[in-house]
């Protein structure tokens, strides 16, 4: 079906090009355990991503730049352009995941950009093609320089644990959004209390409600730099009031991502143990059935301890239900144990 609509969007290719493109799509995916090729592409792109970041940061420091700044550039000229044809290629091959045909390639490939690893890819490199051709004119642009960094997150790709936490945002997100809302109020609230208790006798640090806002978020995320504390009665009182707040207002958010990561965890969980349990329903695990469950378990972030226990239970639970014999193995027909 993908390559009907593949002929019918770019007739001149031929047959070859949904077959080229089906190949750079499952190269440029996470690896299987089988496909050695996306499996080495993987890793030359995790190294890349961290020698990258890595040279951002080392050439923070001036003496370091001064010294191998010249390396640092042409190192920086190779990173942007793998890391160019990869977003092109993927932006190319990602119709192949189209599961049915009722979207034309064109828009699937447009809600494809938008998309969070797609946003991740072109924003690691849009900052230095901004700082090459001078998008912004004579504009000093070397905060863009920091904004590299962000090429970190497309590690997200790669490691299941930072997906589950990016989908454990997403899922909570009105719980935060409400939590931060929460916590803002309660800093103005507390920045204008301290600034009429403290404001006469601490004009510089307490004398407008926006002065007093560093205490403020210094004390309810509980901080406490110290450059800034109150002297009067009434002051510490109210800071003692406002930092034991602090607390249950940092334990807020944090708890909330916590119960999140759990949830999705425990869903991936749920997700294996049915894949294994459809697995299991002739009594057989082939080959096949054993890879699919390891590439699933990969991608799921899942243990191997954590599966195993699973798929013991499974085993057993499919044995006493069916009462037929344990599985066998397709190696040497022996009873999985």
């Amino acid at each position: 079906m993908l390559e009907d609509i593949s002929s019918e969007a770019k007739p001149g290719l031929g047959k070859s090009a949904p077959s080229l493109r089906r190949t750079v799509f499952r190269v440029l995916e996470t690896a299987e355990a089988d496909d050695k090729l996306s499996h080495f592409v993987d890793i030359c792109l995790i190294v890349l991503i961290g020698a990258s970041v890595l040279a951002v940061v080392l050439e923070s420091i001036p003496a370091f730049e001064m010294a191998y700044g010249p390396q640092l550039y042409w190192f920086e000229v190779i990173t942007i352009a793998v890391f160019s044809v990869e977003y092109v290629l993927r932006v190319w091959s990602c119709v192949e995941a189209q599961v049915t045909a009722s979207d034309r390639p064109i828009g699937y490939r447009v809600r494809f950009i938008f998309t969070f690893h797609a946003i991740i890819d072109i924003l690691a490199i849009l900052p230095f093609y901004m700082l090459t051709f001078g998008m912004l004119g004579t504009f000093d642009m070397r905060f863009l320089r920091a904004v590299r960094l962000i090429r970190v997150l497309k590690l997200t790709r790669y490691f299941a644990a930072l997906n589950m936490l990016i989908v454990a945002v997403k899922e909570n997100s009105r719980a935060l959004s409400a939590s931060f809302v929460i916590l803002l109020t309660i800093m103005l609230l507390a920045a204008s209390g301290m600034y009429y208790f403290e404001r006469q006798s601490q004009p510089v640090d307490f004398g407008s409600i926006p002065a007093a806002m560093w205490w403020a978020f210094a004390t309810l995320t509980t901080v406490g730099y110290g450059d800034v504390t109150p002297i009067t009665v009434g002051g510490k009182i109210f800071g003692a009031l406002i930092a034991v707040v602090g607390i249950g207002m940092v334990a807020l958010p944090t708890s909330i991502l916590a119960s999140g990561y759990s949830q999705q965890l425990k869903l991936n969980t749920e997700r294996y143990r049915d894949e294994a349990d459809t697995a299991l329903d002739d009594g057989v695990l082939s080959d096949a059935e054993l890879q699919d469950l390891e590439t699933l378990r990969v991608d799921l972030g899942l243990g191997k301890h954590t599966a195993s226990q699973i798929m013991d239970k499974e085993i057993v639970r499919a044995a006493l239900q069916t009462g037929q014999k344990m599985p066998s193995c397709p190696h040497c027909n022996q009873p999985l144990p």
